[in-house]
């Protein structure tokens, strides 16, 4: 395979978007040797495969719980669905301002929820809705007018990047369950958080009292599907049938599902997670050298740095890509299972000499 290269740069223009997201990368070896390996021959369709079968049941060894286990083809769609599952179409789900739910599903939860509102209780800069905020939500008076509250929903690493530890999350859930609120956590980038907080997934998802996590792959290196994992095993009744309705239900499931099992096997999740969190502390580290910190104090693997427009005009007319905050001067970067050290190097080099 070639590279395209930039004449005024040895590093590979593919490169330079490295930092936008990770979830530009391709699949891990892993979990691309597994799906060329799901590819091969005939097996049953629809999720009646072993693969499918094998990487619930490694899901669950990884999770320590028989729980529900079904796949979607995006975070989207597993949010979206699970929310209009658990609620009915008057009610709203409480969560924060930046939510993915809220801001970047295109008005999914309320489509497929025939209604449902997303309620906005918090704008905290470091992404997180503390107890406080969701207590005066929950104390506010509310009438015909307004839609009550159904279900509390957490980012998990939030879309700040910062996280939500095991006790302020056990907390929350104490306080929205006793209002009689299910409990969503949107985990696509759970499995950083779990190596960030050195905690076992069971301790910041079932034990921590959540009754639902839509778990993504896609930004540690495997395939495009998310898994959608119920703990609390009632709720999952007739969820199936939504997904069948809701075209969810995959004809080759075995190639969503192999690269799942490639990643979780030999617990390759966590030397990639435990990798773009290196990678993040390195970034950190070289972007200090050239006087710049953080907006926001970093927690996993998204940098949130405040840049003068020049050195921001600088860095893109030099190829590199990220995303900036509405409204200022705010980028964030982000790294992943594939970061490279010198792409780092590189990235701070162009900054200095911007």
């Amino acid at each position: 395979m070639f590279k395209l290269i930039n004449k005024a740069s040895e590093i590979p223009i593919d490169a330079r978007s490295a930092l936008a997201s990770d979830n530009w990368s391709g699949l891990c070896p892993e979990a691309l040797d597994a799906l060329v390996s799901a590819n091969a021959g005939s097996a049953p369709p629809y999720g009646e495969d072993s693969w499918s079968k094998a990487a619930s049941d490694q899901l669950r060894d990884v999770f320590d719980f028989d729980a529900e286990i079904f796949y979607v083809s995006s975070g989207t769609a597993g949010n979206s669905l699970v929310l209009a599952h658990l609620l009915k179409p008057y009610e709203s789900v409480l969560c924060h301002e930046v939510a993915h739910i809220r801001l970047d599903e295109c008005g999914a939860p309320a489509f497929f929820g025939s209604g449902i509102g997303l309620r906005a209780i918090a704008d905290r800069r470091d992404g997180r809705i503390n107890p406080e905020d969701l207590r005066t939500a929950l104390e506010e008076k509310a009438d015909l007018k307004f839609q009550p509250p159904g279900a509390l929903s957490l980012t998990q690493t939030t879309e700040r990047g910062t996280l939500y530890t095991q006790p302020l999350t056990q907390e929350l859930i104490h306080i929205s369950k006793d209002r009689g609120l299910h409990c969503h956590m949107d985990g696509a980038r759970f499995f950083i958080a779990c190596e960030a907080l050195q905690m076992a997934p069971a301790d910041l998802s079932w034990k921590a009292g959540v009754d639902v996590l839509v778990l993504g792959a896609s930004k540690l290196g495997g395939g495009f599907g998310d898994a959608i994992l119920f703990f609390n095993r009632p709720l999952a009744k007739g969820f199936g049938h939504r997904l069948k309705q809701s075209g969810q239900v995959s004809s080759k499931m075995r190639l969503m599902t192999g690269p799942w099992l490639g990643l979780l096997e030999d617990s390759h999740y966590q030397i990639y997670a435990r990798h773009a969190l290196i990678m993040a502390v390195y970034l950190e580290k070289l972007l200090a050298s050239a006087g710049f910190t953080p907006w926001i104090t970093r927690e996993a693997n998204a940098i949130f740095i405040e840049f003068p427009d020049s050195v921001s005009k600088g860095l893109r007319d030099k190829g590199w890509v990220f995303h900036g905050l509405t409204g200022g001067n705010v980028v964030r970067l982000m790294t992943g299972w594939d970061t490279q050290s010198e792409t780092l190097e590189a990235f701070v080099k162009d900054i200095q000499s911007i």
